[in-house]
């Protein structure tokens, strides 16, 4: 019968390899379960090493992990005080000390944009235009912020005052001394309401 045989034999390969499968597979488990036990047992020595620190110093032990403290039936909840009122002005008056001080106004006169044109015109001798002034202004006056637009319409505010002279020439617009050489920035009253600085006048629009 020799299926019979071949067939006994195919079994035989087979639970064979099973059983060979089956050994691998407890040889890898046991070696896991070997080192979990040894983990298991250093964390042991380890608690136990700690809890007897723990004891020699006085502390009282903590519960174990995973254990809450049951609270009595009754006891409050430890209330958190509230800082007091003083405390609270304290804070306040600390923070307005500070706090930096407002710088104090410079007590020195600087002369006026307005001044500062009307001089520079007068010292020019030739025509300028708006853009000119505004550049030899901030050369001589590196430290103040002097603006091109602000030039201009003091130049316009000068004109309109008499106390300088616009003449075109093409589409190019520049500006002289008054005939005469009054460029006098106090002759008229109106010229104390100027602000130090860059001026605050009133545009003034040309064509």
């Amino acid at each position: 019968m020799p299926d019979s045989t071949m067939l006994q034999s195919q079994y035989a390969a087979q639970i064979q390899s099973d059983l060979d499968s089956n050994v691998a597979e407890r040889e890898h488990i046991a070696g896991q379960i070997s080192a979990l036990q040894e983990q298991l047992s250093v964390l042991e020595n380890n608690h136990a090493l700690l809890a007897s620190m723990q004891q020699a110093i006085g502390t009282p032990a903590l519960p174990a992990a995973g254990k809450a403290p049951k609270k009595a039936a009754g006891t409050p909840a430890p209330r958190i005080p509230q800082a007091r009122s003083g405390s609270k002005s304290a804070g306040r008056a600390a923070k307005k000390q500070a706090r930096p001080a407002p710088k104090a106004k410079a007590s020195g006169a600087a002369p006026t944009l307005r001044e500062l044109v009307a001089a520079h015109l007068a010292t020019s001798g030739e025509p300028r235009s708006a853009a000119e002034i505004t550049a030899g202004l901030t050369d001589a006056h590196p430290g103040r912020n002097i603006a091109g637009t602000v030039v201009r319409n003091t130049l316009e505010n000068l004109v309109a005052k008499g106390q300088a002279q616009r003449t075109r020439q093409n589409r190019s617009v520049f500006y002289t001394a008054p005939e005469g050489g009054d460029t006098s920035t106090s002759a008229k009253p109106a010229d104390s309401d100027v602000k130090k600085g860059e001026d605050a006048v009133t545009p003034v629009t040309t064509d």
